[in-house]
């Protein structure tokens, strides 16, 4: 998905969403992030599915001590 840096306010971006809404996301999280901006938001299943299997393994180290 594709989000457009509409305009900067204070500390937020006024992020324009592909259904023409707006949310408000704090400029800190995206530091150089300037007006005209498209940024891309993805969802990365094999890095999640990585962090399951090594919070499993922490898990059952854990309670299995």
């Amino acid at each position: 998905m594709e989000v457009i840096v509409d305009r900067i306010e204070n500390d937020y971006l006024v992020l324009e969403l592909p259904n023409l809404k707006h949310i408000n996301v704090l400029k800190d999280l995206i530091p150089d992030a300037l007006e005209g901006d498209i940024i891309d938001i993805k969802i990365n299943y094999e890095k999640r599915k990585k962090r399951e299997e090594e919070i499993k393994v922490l898990s059952d180290t854990l309670f299995l001590e």
